[in-house]
């Protein structure tokens, strides 16, 4: 059975061998440049947001500044660590989903069901990640609110931890399935049924996400992972009334 990290383990070297690896060039220098205009952009404001949210605090207050500045200074810290993720991904994903066709020929010897072109698939692309976001955005939204609700705010960094493996294991893992024709609710019903296979994938990438500039490098690899991951774990698994189904290989 192919576990998560032996799949990104692999995906990685696939990505960077000889036939592969001119595709993750673009995609490598597009978030980079990303990156760096997002950084300089949050560095020259990071510490006017901090200020404006301590300036929230009632006076009555005060003598818990020590313990609600760094709560603050953490909330802000994920959620620009989100924005990042959310931004690069929008940006990256046509260059994605194409890295993930090429990965899945070169494992399978077959094309995915997909026959869109590059142009039509890359601007469908753009649409999928709208519909990640609009499912995304609103329990982001509900996690914030928990982190600052006493007693169960005790819960948040367990809640943001699977919610992160959660959220970029759809992200990935979305890939080869949105170029395999498998709609968006009936990707979520897939890798419900295989939860820990999931959350595990999902675990591992955002550990990746978390590396400096190293991950603009491993993050093709994950691309190429989740490839190896649908084909081994979420093929098979049978569609959602109304979903094509995919060959057996």
């Amino acid at each position: 059975m192919l576990d998560a990290f032996t799949a990104l383990s692999r995906g990685t070297r696939l990505v960077y061998a000889p036939g592969l690896r001119r595709y993750v060039f673009l995609p490598i220098l597009t978030n980079l440049v990303v990156y760096a205009v997002m950084l300089a952009y949050v560095l020259s404001h990071f510490g006017g947001w901090l200020e404006g949210w301590m300036g929230m605090v009632p006076a009555w207050l005060d003598w818990l500044s020590w313990l609600i500045w760094p709560l603050f200074l953490i909330s802000l810290v994920v959620i620009v660590f989100f924005s990042f993720t959310l931004v690069t991904h929008l940006i990256a994903a046509p260059f994605y989903g194409f890295l993930a066709e090429k990965v899945e020929r070169e494992v399978t010897g077959q094309p995915p069901l997909d026959d869109r072109g590059f142009l039509r698939a890359a601007v469908d692309a753009l649409g999928r990640e709208l519909v990640k976001l609009a499912y995304i955005l609103p329990r982001m939204a509900v996690l914030f609110v928990i982190s600052w609700v006493p007693v169960l705010n005790l819960i948040a960094p367990v809640l943001w931890a699977l919610f992160s493996a959660w959220t970029l294991a759809i992200t990935y893992l979305d890939y080869p399935m949105d170029n395999n024709k498998v709609s968006f609710a009936d990707m979520r019903r897939r890798l419900g049924a295989r939860r820990w296979a999931t959350l595990s994938y999902g675990g591992w990438v955002t550990l990746i996400t978390w590396l400096p500039l190293a991950n603009l490098f491993l993050l093709p690899g994950a691309v190429a992972g989740a490839v190896l991951m649908w084909d081994r774990h979420y093929r098979h698994l049978a569609p959602s009334a109304g979903s094509p189904v995919p060959p057996v290989r």
